[in-house]
């Protein structure tokens, strides 16, 4: 069966969720780290819901996959933080999105 960009976003949605928590750790920047995570959670979220049950090619479910490999790999709070902003972004390009 196809990927669709529910199921995409869905796992997206964890990583970015993964990244927050991780950036969470800069007490300093709890704040902003919440409001920007909340902002990208309710842009994909928004993407689900008028694209969720549309099929998704391999090429861009492999690239949304991609990216979550790659923020799994960050340990750093700071970084986190970072990619917060980015990670996002890339997902909906590899989905057919403007971010």
């Amino acid at each position: 069966m196809p990927d669709t960009v529910r199921s995409a976003l869905d796992r997206a949605l964890d990583a970015l969720d993964g990244l927050q928590q991780l950036g969470e750790d800069v007490e300093d920047e709890w704040t902003y780290v919440t409001d920007l995570g909340a902002a990208w959670r309710n842009r994909l979220e928004d993407v689900v819901a008028a694209r969720g049950d549309d099929p998704l090619a391999e090429a861009r479910s492999a690239a949304v996959d991609r990216a979550i490999d790659e923020v799994e790999l960050i340990s750093d709070p700071h970084r986190a933080i970072d990619w917060l902003s980015t990670f996002p972004q890339v997902v909906l390009v590899a989905v057919g999105e403007r971010p």
